[in-house]
Formats: C-alpha cells, structure tokens, sequence
C-alpha cells in the first residue's frame, strides 16, 4: 500500500497514540535510554514548526492580526479565566508549595508553539494563533510572577527568570518561521524551491509523533520515581481539560467569533506552556526542582492524551460548523 500525506493525515490520532505508547514503553522499560532522549525535543519541535509555518500564508497574517475581537477573547479565556478556574481547582485539591509552583507554571502559561499544530488539526484558524503568539509571549512573561505572588506569596516573585522563555520564543517559534518564510519566498522563484515547499507538508504528522515519543520517553521516569505526589494532581489537570473548554465556548458566543477562531480559542486556553516552563522547575532548588519538574511533565502527557481528544471533540462535539 502505498502512503500518501493524505493517508498520514488521515490516520494521525493513532500515530499519536502509537507514539506516546511507544514513549511510555522506551521510558519505563529503559531510563537510561529514555532520558538521553530529551536533548532532541527543542530540535525536533523546531522542524514540526518550520513544517507547520511553511504551509501558512503569511501575506495574509496582517488581516488576522486587525481581529480586535478574537484578540480580546484570547486576552480574557487566558489571563483571567484560566487564571480563575487554576486557583479554584487548586483551592479543592490543595498541594504543598513546591507542588503548586509546578501546577502554578505550567497551568498559567498559555502554549506558544505546538499550539499552532493542534489548532490546525483541529480544525481552527492557525494563522489566527500565529499572529498572536507574541502577544501572549509577552504578557505572560509579565504576569507570571504577580499570578505566582498572588497565589503562594511574594517570595516567588523573583524566582522566575525570563531567559528560558526567550529562549524557547527565538528557537521554536522565531527561526523556523523565518526559515518557512525564506522557504515560501524561494518556492516563488524557483522550480526546486517549490518541491521542497511541497515536501515540507509531509513533516507536521511524523515529527509531532516523534516529539512525542521524545517528550513521553524522557520524562516519564521522573513522573513514576514521584508518583505519590503527582497522583494528587492528576484530578486538577484532567478537570482543566474539561472545563476550560467549557468556558472558552461561552467566551465564544459572547465575541461572537466565527467557528475557526472559536476553535483557535479553545485550544489556546486548553493548551499549555508545559516544554517552555520545564527549565524554569529544573532551574529551582533541587528539593523543589525535582518535585515541580515532575508535575509539570505529568501535565504534558496529560496533556497530549487531551489534545488527541480535543482534536476530534473540538470540532464535532463542543463547536461544531453551522
């Protein structure tokens, strides 16, 4: 049988599944191995953004970037209702500080960069994410460590440093989109730039499965060595997941956003920052970093499960095309 990108595509949900049972299998049956795999996931998120960039037309991002409405909308379901709805479950289910710093820094952080990948599969408006992206960069980078004082105390204000963040901006979102950008601008004057745009349309399936093998394999080590603590915290992020669509969707209706930019909403506030805070938990004491690093890598699988959920009840079930 021969495969073709549309045969991928179509059979995506069980890629991804496959992938992260793989991680799981890789992860637990052999640390070792697993663990040398988390050098390869900035890299290999850089390429599955460089081939999700390069099938967008960005002469039509200015357009998308005067939608004050969905800007709005954005703005509200990730800086004040999630913020809400992360304090709330965290009051039901309370945690020990080190834990809540972890739940707190994953939770309050909207996603800058698989975002795009899980929108586009899910149906939304991706350009609409893409030309947001900064904004969302920025703000949370600002609002981070008054969530954090707000929510544990003042002594965490300054336990947050920028560099990671801006790191993860300029290598998973800044270069590949300036490579897909080179890549489209070169497909327009040249025959061989065109097959190689062509090609990278091939690359969002296969590498989105191998970041998560990656993710999963690296990482689920440090989730099981503490899995008395991150039990407890499973019920705050599977009631997330559940929720914030919830919200999201009544956020749509009083916007008034068309469908695709009700989607794109529903995956931002859904999804979080999870691979771009990790070095921020590995960056705090050991007797916290170690404990917070595990909850944060508990929420991506979490995560990635609800994502492969989202990505068909987003569209069929929570907001379907009128």
């Amino acid at each position: 049988m021969k495969i073709t990108r549309v045969n991928l595509e179509n059979q995506q949900i069980w890629i991804y599944v496959f992938s992260i049972i793989l991680g799981l299998i890789i992860g637990l049956s052999n640390e070792k191995i697993g663990a040398s795999l988390e050098w390869a996931i900035s890299p290999l998120i850089a390429v599955l953004m460089y081939g999700m960039f390069a099938q967008i037309p960005f002469l039509k991002l200015r357009e998308a970037m005067t939608n004050l409405r969905f800007m709005s909308a954005l703005l509200i379901g990730n800086f004040i209702a999630v913020p809400i709805i992360v304090w709330i479950l965290t009051m039901i289910f309370p945690q020990s500080t080190p834990v809540l710093l972890g739940v707190y820094l994953v939770l309050l952080t909207p996603c800058i960069d698989y975002v795009i990948v899980f929108t586009q599969l899910g149906k939304g408006n991706e350009k609409l994410m893409l030309a947001f992206t900064p904004i969302l960069f920025a703000l949370q980078m600002i609002l981070l460590p008054l969530y954090l004082w707000l929510f544990i105390g003042k002594d965490m204000v300054g336990i947050v440093h920028i560099e990671p963040f801006l790191e993860a901006f300029l290598l998973l979102i800044v270069v590949p989109l300036i490579v897909a950008v080179i890549t489209q601008l070169w497909a327009k004057k040249k025959a061989i730039g065109d097959r190689v745009l062509e090609y990278t349309a091939w690359l969002p399936v296969p590498f989105m499965a191998l970041v998560l093998i990656a993710v999963v394999a690296s990482q689920i080590g440090k989730v099981y060595s503490d899995f008395d603590v991150i039990v407890r915290v499973i019920p705050i992020y599977i009631l997330f997941l559940v929720i914030t669509p919830i919200v999201s969707r009544v956020i749509v209706m009083t916007f008034k956003l068309d469908v695709d930019a009700g989607r794109a909403l529903i995956f931002s506030t859904g999804t979080r920052n999870s691979l771009v805070v990790l070095p921020l938990a590995l960056a705090l004491p050991e007797s916290w970093a170690t404990i917070a690093a595990a909850v944060i890598v508990t929420q991506t699988i979490m995560e990635l499960i609800g994502e492969l959920i989202y990505i068909k009840a987003v569209p069929n079930l929570i907001l379907k095309a009128k």
